[in-house]
């Protein structure tokens, strides 16, 4: 989906978006590469805070980690295969800063060893500590779990729609269910529809009707799925959307 960058820093080039802008980083072009990881700072700092459950600022390691993540992301990101762009970088970011607490886990962890009494089992220490951090990142996943579903709660209750109509409203048949993906896929990559989509509450059916083969009576039938579907790929919900991945499609 194609996501509008900073105005400030494009204004110069109106009409280009993240997508044309990442093809431009990817062959090479270190001026636009610059320009897209300072347009992603505030993004690289909120999607940092969210997996650390505190605030990041530029100061601190995990926001050179998440900066790393998202210059990884510019360059192994393809449009045809991936969803949005700052869905696929946070799934790189969340990543590394995962491995990188968990480095950091192991390292206290041999640091304690290293320091432990005369009378205390080292194989016993390891297991309690290797525990506690098998513990700790379930917990902070089930958190993060509730959270998006919390988030996204709202966001469909805003529309009228609730959590369950996800799954319930998707059409039963396979191709009909592929085909209105698509179309919600549609109006996530397109900032002109998805902005119609938010400001109105309900799908711009007649300009969606001139860009796809379905019909306004079908359309009108899956309208539930389809708002659901987009404020889902458009959204920061990357547990709800691997969750209901085998529903949706």
């Amino acid at each position: 989906m194609l996501l509008s960058m900073m105005q400030g820093l494009f204004k110069t080039k109106p009409k280009q978006n993240t997508q044309e802008l990442i093809k431009k980083a990817q062959a090479g072009d270190k001026e636009v590469l610059n320009d897209l990881l300072l347009a992603h700072t505030q993004f690289l700092k909120k999607t940092a805070s969210f997996i650390c459950k505190r605030p990041i600022d530029e100061q601190d390691e995990e926001y050179s980690i998440a900066l790393n993540g998202c210059y990884e992301a510019i360059h192994a990101y393809n449009a045809t295969e991936n969803t949005s762009f700052q869905t696929f970088a946070h799934l790189i970011i969340k990543r590394r800063i995962i491995d990188f607490i968990r480095k950091e886990t192991v390292r206290h962890k041999k640091e304690l060893l290293f320091d432990r009494g005369e009378n205390e089992s080292e194989d016993e220490l390891f297991l309690v500590k290797e525990q506690a951090v098998t513990t700790y990142l379930e917990e902070k996943v089930n958190e993060t779990r509730r959270e998006e579903l919390i988030k996204y709660s709202k966001l469909l209750s805003s529309f009228n729609l609730s959590f369950d109509e996800l799954t319930k409203a998707a059409p039963k048949h396979k191709d009909a269910r592929k085909t209105a993906f698509q179309t919600a896929q549609i109006i996530a990559h397109s900032e002109e529809l998805y902005e119609l989509l938010i400001e109105n509450k309900k799908l711009p059916l007649k300009e969606i009707e001139a860009l796809v083969e379905v019909s306004r009576k079908t359309l009108e039938r899956q309208r539930k799925y389809i708002i659901a579907v987009v404020l889902l790929l458009n959204g920061d919900f990357v547990y709800i959307k691997d969750y209901v991945k085998g529903e949706i499609i």
